[in-house]
């Protein structure tokens, strides 16, 4: 199977678990990707069964929206059952690296709000240990050169993800060559940075479910 393959294949997982196991006329929140839109072009076919969702980005919600599906804001949400989102890297105990498409922060507000995290993704996404891919950071732009000092004092080489602003506009830093033992420590330390947003490191609230993606088929994981 293709790499595609499998993000439908999860995708179409994630639209099987919302069908059967929450309730009619709920809110979902949807987040941000190749692997999420996968979700919602699956979601589509269902969605007289809920009310609305709760979008993780702009270009989320104009997906959603595309397929008529309205878009809630999540200040007039008051609960959530589910949210499901893609990750970069993903661990067998649900600790995830996100923000490769830059929507982090808005990520991780609507997963707070769920009560269940479900993560999609291909095998390929399965890692032992996170840091291959490098660590977005949403940063506060005048205090760019000053976080990147910190950052690099954490072991990485932080490196500004050029002609790209996120949707509260932001810039990202992406840091490159961290070794990661400790990601919810490392989750903490660096969100304590004066000028930091927040990070893409998942941990201290990971995934409750991962639906992967395997030439085998679609294996589920629970933290």
């Amino acid at each position: 199977m293709t790499q595609d393959e499998l993000k439908q294949a999860v995708a179409r997982a994630a639209a099987d678990y919302v069908a059967s196991r929450v309730a009619e006329d709920a809110i979902i929140g949807v987040g941000t990707g190749s692997t999420a839109n996968c979700f919602i072009d699956a979601l589509a076919a269902m969605k007289g069964r809920f009310r609305g969702a709760v979008a993780s980005s702009e270009a989320t919600a104009a997906r959603l929206k595309g397929h008529g599906i309205p878009v809630l804001d999540l200040n007039d949400v008051s609960t959530m059952p589910v949210y499901v989102d893609g990750a970069d890297e993903v661990t067998p105990k649900l600790h995830m690296i996100k923000g490769g498409g830059g929507a982090l922060t808005r990520e991780k507000i609507v997963a707070a709000v769920a009560e269940t995290f479900i993560c999609i993704a291909d095998g390929s996404k399965l890692v032992q240990a996170l840091g291959k891919f490098p660590l977005p950071v949403e940063v506060i732009p005048m205090a760019r050169a000053q976080v990147a000092r910190e950052l690099a004092k954490l072991g990485g080489t932080p490196k500004l993800r050029e002609g790209f602003l996120t949707d509260n506009g932001n810039i990202i830093l992406d840091v490159h060559g961290l070794s990661i033992a400790d990601p919810v420590d490392l989750e903490s330390r660096i969100n304590q940075v004066v000028g930091v947003v927040t990070n893409g490191l998942f941990a201290r609230r990971g995934a409750d479910i991962l639906l992967l993606g395997t030439p085998e088929g679609v294996k589920t994981l629970s933290a």
